[in-house]
C-alpha cells in the first residue's frame, strides 16, 4: 500500500499530471477499465490527506476517474457542500445547525460518515526545555477570550519570562471548533491574538522557526514532522498523556481526542450513473468510491498520520451507505 501511494506521487510529479485538481485522467493514456467520471471533495485540512490518499489508491483501479481534493477548512466546505458544488464534505467536527438549515434550504440531504479517529496535538519547539505537559485548565487559561496571560511565566513561575507566540488555526476550521468547545467551553470561544492560518504548515513553520512560540493542530500534521517539533503531554485529570495512536483509539488521550468525518451528498451517491459496468459493483461512481474509501481505503488511514476504527465501526458506515443506495 505505501509503495503504491509512493508511485502515484512520483508518476504525479514525473508526468505533470495534476490527479488532485481533476485536469486529467492519466499521463496521456487513454482510461482503461473501471469506473469513471468526477469527484469533488473539500473542507478539512485535517481529513485532507486521508481522502488525498484513498483518491490516489481508486484512481489506480479506476484510471477514468478524476479528483479534486481541497482544504478550505471544515466550514468552508460545509458552504461548499450545502450550496451543492461538492459532493463530499472533509469534516473535523459534526455539521452544525446553521449548516444544517443551509443544506435544507437547497435541497441537499447528506449521510455522516466516520472514517477516522484524531487526536488534536499541543506542539512547542525542540528547544523548549521547560515544559512537558500541560494541564486542561492551563491550555484554558492561554486561549480563553480575553487571556491575560503572556508570557511562559504567566502558566508556571518557573518557567522562561518570555512572551509565547500563539499559532493556530483559523476560525473556519473544525479543528477550531473542537479545541475552542473542548477548552473554552464554546465552540469559536478564543482569544483573538494569535497568527491563525487554515494550512497546518503554516503553522508547523511558526512553531519550528521561534523557541517560544506554541500552536495546536491535529495529531497527524505533527507525526509527519516529529523530528522537527516537540509535542506537549496534556493532563485531561488522569495525569499527562502524550498523543500517540494508542492513547488516541483507547481514549486514553483526553480531553483532545475525536473522530473525523466525511459528509457525502445521497443523491450522488444514489445516482445511477455507472450502470453500464461489465463487473458487478455500485451503480453509482460515488457510491464506488465511498465504499472502496470504508473498506480498502482504511488501509492508508495509518501512512497519513490517522488512527483507524475497528472493522465494526466501518461496518455500520457501509450500512449507513447501504441505506441510501438501496444495496444490500
Amino acid at each position: 500500500m505505501l509503495f503504491r501511494l509512493n508511485w502515484v506521487r512520483s508518476t504525479i510529479g514525473f508526468c505533470g499530471l495534476l490527479l488532485l485538481s481533476g485536469l486529467l485522467a492519466a499521463c496521456g493514456e487513454e482510461a482503461t477499465g473501471g469506473y469513471s467520471g468526477e469527484v469533488r471533495i473539500d473542507g478539512s485540512s485535517t481529513v485532507f490527506p486521508i481522502s488525498q490518499a484513498v483518491a490516489e489508491e481508486f484512481f489506480l483501479e479506476n484510471r477514468g476517474m478524476r479528483f479534486t481534493v481541497g482544504a478550505s477548512g471544515t466550514g468552508g466546505g460545509f458552504e461548499k457542500f450545502c450550496r451543492g458544488d461538492i459532493q463530499i464534505s472533509n469534516a473535523s467536527r459534526h455539521i452544525n445547525d446553521t449548516e444544517i438549515a443551509l443544506c435544507a434550504e437547497n435541497g441537499i440531504e447528506f449521510t455522516e460518515l466516520t472514517v477516522a479517529a484524531d487526536g488534536l496535538s499541543v506542539i512547542v519547539h525542540p528547544d523548549n526545555d521547560w515544559a512537558d505537559c500541560l494541564t486542561v485548565e492551563q491550555l484554558h487559561q492561554l486561549w480563553m477570550p480575553d487571556s491575560t496571560v503572556e508570557r511562559w511565566s504567566d502558566l508556571d513561575p518557573s518557567w522562561p519570562d518570555k512572551e509565547i507566540n500563539l499559532f493556530g488555526p483559523g476560525t473556519d476550521s473544525g479543528t477550531f471548533d473542537y479545541f475552542t468547545e473542548t477548552i473554552n467551553g464554546d465552540t469559536g470561544a478564543s482569544r483573538a491574538d494569535y497568527s491563525a492560518s487554515e494550512d497546518d504548515n503554516v503553522l508547523i513553520q511558526g512553531v519550528e522557526g521561534d523557541e517560544y512560540a506554541l500552536a495546536y493542530l491535529g495529531y497527524a500534521y505533527y507525526s509527519e514532522n516529529a523530528e522537527r517539533l516537540k509535542v506537549l503531554a496534556i493532563d485531561g485529570g488522569n495525569g499527562c498523556v502524550l498523543p500517540s495512536p494508542e492513547t488516541v483509539r483507547d481514549g486514553e488521550y483526553v480531553p483532545l481526542s475525536r473522530p473525523v468525518f466525511i459528509y457525502v451528498n445521497n443523491a450522488d451517491l444514489a445516482a445511477d450513473d455507472a450502470a453500464d459496468l461489465a463487473t458487478p459493483g455500485p451503480s453509482s461512481t460515488l457510491a464506488a468510491f465511498v465504499t472502496y474509501y470504508l473498506t480498502e481505503g482504511v488501509g492508508v488511514i495509518p501512512f497519513v498520520g490517522y488512527i483507524p476504527y475497528d472493522e465494526t465501526v466501518y461496518e455500520e458506515q457501509l450500512r449507513k451507505v447501504a441505506e441510501v443506495t438501496g444495496d444490500r
